[in-house]
């Protein structure tokens, strides 16, 4: 054996021996092994779509979709591109998942809290809501709040409140908003009360750690968020009116229309979420010590402040990574709605897969939109976790 073939073994050998070195090895071979049965995945799907005389590729997002959307937060007709409906898909889902994470997350506080209620009452219903939703399929709930919210009256028939809110079998109507000149102006000054009210209510905290001195806190934040708007919209002339629906002899024309199936979807996983956050909240409450409950009583605090500014704070830190993964899982369970026909992104792509035959590529932006919206949602509650983390000094 050579000088230079006997260091090459000792280098290999030093390499083998070294943990640090045997792992970052190892994770190459491994990257190098993922890498190359992608690339074999990819150059035999795109052989085997060529030789069947199939085309690939998203250019056919630019084609004309020839079918409606019954909800659409944005402009759209059946002249509409595929992609653009996939847009109106993605917005509908959007809307629904933010409207479900922020109303689970109070749900799941408020019913978390009661639980531990001492009054036995109000423990044992908030218990049995939380034992019989969790153990009931979502899709099941879905389907059964749908099938109720579709049972009501007809058109025809349909109940109202003050001839401007009509509840029906097509779901609930609205006044509609109608912006006039001079609305922006009030948007604006809303906009600066409420990062004016952010910003008195972080210093008021800093002033209280700091001196022990308490700032009228809420009534600021109601004058800079409440009585400014006000204001500014009366000195302005009221620059706001509305369109009230009225019934028709099979519809209802003007207003907004809120169906039934955003309704069910919207509170079948609100319920369902809202259920599995309590017992995260009731959990993180608990793993807080008993001996910072009798410190509050002993300063003579009432049981709300208690909780408020000394038990769910410290709790937080406990509650907030798992309170992640129920709103990942709110997000990615909102594609149920393709079972009630709920417009969403993924029932918006099904269609455009029937009828452009593009089954990997939809699939393809299937999982991108929901692997890119489950990093944005995680990267946001890691912020926040930093910000509530209990820092040792």
């Amino acid at each position: 054996m050579t000088t230079t073939e006997h260091r090459a073994g000792l280098g290999l050998t030093r390499v083998w021996t070294d943990e640090r070195a045997r792992g970052a090895a190892l994770q190459v071979v491994v990257a190098a092994g993922v890498v190359a049965f992608v690339v074999f995945i990819v150059v035999n799907t795109a052989a085997n779509l060529e030789q069947r005389g199939l085309h690939s590729g998203f250019d056919f997002l630019g084609q004309t979709a020839f079918f409606d959307v019954n909800q659409s937060l944005i402009e759209y007709s059946s002249r509409s591109s595929f992609g653009r409906a996939l847009v109106v898909g993605l917005l509908n889902t959007l809307l629904v998942s933010v409207l479900g994470i922020v109303a689970a997350t109070v749900l799941g506080f408020f019913t978390g809290i009661l639980r531990l209620s001492p009054n036995w009452l109000v423990s044992r219903m908030v218990t049995s809501y939380i034992e019989i939703t969790r153990n009931v399929p979502l899709l099941l709930q879905i389907v059964f709040w749908w099938s109720l919210l579709t049972t009501l009256p007809r058109v025809q028939d349909a109940r109202s409140l003050g001839e401007a809110v009509f509840l029906s079998n097509r779901g609930v109507r609205l006044p509609a908003p109608l912006l006039e000149p001079g609305f922006g102006a009030v948007a604006a000054t809303l906009a600066v009360g409420l990062a004016a009210a952010v910003a008195v209510t972080r210093w008021a905290r800093r002033r209280r750690l700091a001196t022990g001195q308490s700032f009228p806190t809420l009534w600021t934040v109601l004058g800079l968020v409440v009585v400014l708007p006000a204001a500014v919209y009366l000195a302005l002339g009221q620059p706001l009116g509305w369109e009230f629906p009225t019934k028709t002899r099979f519809n209802f024309q003007g207003g907004i229309n809120i169906t039934p199936e955003l309704v069910a979807l919207w509170w079948a996983l609100t319920t369902y979420t809202g259920a599995f956050i309590s017992e995260t909240v009731r959990g993180g409450i608990l793993a807080v010590s008993k001996g910072q409950h009798e410190a509050a009583q002993a300063l003579g605090l009432r049981p709300g402040a208690t909780m408020r500014l000394i038990v769910v704070p410290q709790a937080m830190r406990v509650i907030v990574p798992p309170l992640t993964s129920q709103f990942l899982n709110l997000t990615k369970n909102s594609s149920l709605a393709v079972a009630i026909g709920y417009p969403d992104f993924v029932a918006v792509g099904g269609t455009i897969l029937n009828q452009s035959g593009r089954a990997i590529e939809v699939v393809a932006i299937w999982i991108g939109v929901y692997l890119i919206l489950s990093l944005l949602t995680s990267a946001f509650m890691n912020w926040y976790n930093r910000r509530v983390a209990l820092v040792e000094r």
